[in-house]
């Protein structure tokens, strides 16, 4: 593996590898502490959009493993404006041993990984947010002991992170059913693709049903109706999707043992109620938490020495 660029270029067994890796650096990390596996090693961390999750995770999974994170806010490079994605990827390529880079454009990624000479990492895209996948799948690892047979059921916006979410799922063998508003689904080819990744008989379904969707589900996901950068269209969204919002009455429809995911900032009152979010269902906290395991697995895998 030599970037990290979305789960739809992982082979299932490379997906399955830093599952069982983010088990490992979690496990060790709890029994004491990380080995410095990435003693001298750098990461730069640049942002075009802000992120709690993203930047702490990331940053503290170097530190915890014995590296250092460098972050680059927005104005600092401008990439793709005052300075070309390109070049900013053959710079840095000079001055540290990877990029995490969390951008708009996922053709800025395709860019960094093309003109740098170092492993990237795609800290989220427009139309992929890998790291989340990995976490959720992890997260589902955990809570359930197992993956493959269970269901999904997404609730929402068809977005970058049900795309993510779709292509791991399939390659684990879990069933996801998804459930958004006409126009706001995945794309037909997003769904092909999907059912190219399955395995062990995973399926994917569509509909603009939540009820339909949750039943029998294992596990209930939602994120924001309005993602960052979509704010012109908020009125909008927020007349179309509350009837997809994750209440009480939508998870007593799935199996009484489901969790509630979402991957965060959560706006509250929308696509999920307080009570949902800190009912016995959630595992929304140990889910954001788990972004610093599965995000060492990543910087693991791509910057230790072999």
């Amino acid at each position: 593996m030599k970037h990290f660029l979305s789960i739809a270029a992982l082979t299932p067994d490379e997906l399955l590898a830093l599952l069982d890796l983010a088990t490992q650096l979690k496990q060790e990390w709890r029994s004491g502490g990380n080995k410095p596996i990435l003693q001298g090693k750098s990461l730069a961390l640049v942002f075009q959009k802000p992120s709690l999750r993203t930047r702490v995770s990331f940053e503290m999974g170097m530190v915890h493993l014995g590296g250092y994170g460098l972050y680059l806010s927005p104005n600092e490079i401008k990439m793709g404006g005052r300075e070309s994605v390109p070049d900013v990827a053959r710079v840095l390529s000079g001055y540290v041993d990877g990029v995490m880079a969390r951008v708009f454009e996922h053709e800025h990624i395709l860019q960094l990984a093309e003109f740098g000479s170092v492993p990237i990492i795609n800290g989220l895209s427009d139309y992929s947010h890998p790291a989340q996948a990995l976490t959720d799948i992890f997260t589902i690892l955990e809570s359930k002991g197992h993956l493959q047979g269970l269901k999904i059921a997404y609730i929402g916006d068809g977005n970058n992170v049900a795309r993510s979410l779709l292509f791991g799922a399939m390659k684990v063998g879990m069933h996801m059913t998804i459930a958004t508003p006409s126009g706001y689904n995945l794309t037909d080819e997003d769904i092909t693709l999907a059912q190219q990744y399955s395995r062990h008989g995973a399926q994917v379904e569509r509909t603009e049903n939540p009820q339909q969707a949750v039943e029998d589900a294992d596990v209930i996901y939602t994120d924001v109706w309005t993602s960052m950068g979509q704010e012109a269209e908020t009125a909008k969204r927020l007349e179309v999707f509350p009837p997809y919002q994750i209440n009480k009455k939508l998870v007593d429809q799935a199996k009484p043992d489901c969790i509630v995911m979402h991957c965060l900032p959560a706006h509250r009152g929308e696509e999920i109620t307080d009570e949902v979010a800190d009912g016995p269902h959630s595992v929304l906290f140990p889910q954001a938490h788990n972004r610093l395991h599965a995000q060492k697995a990543i910087l693991a895998e791509l910057l230790a020495d072999k």
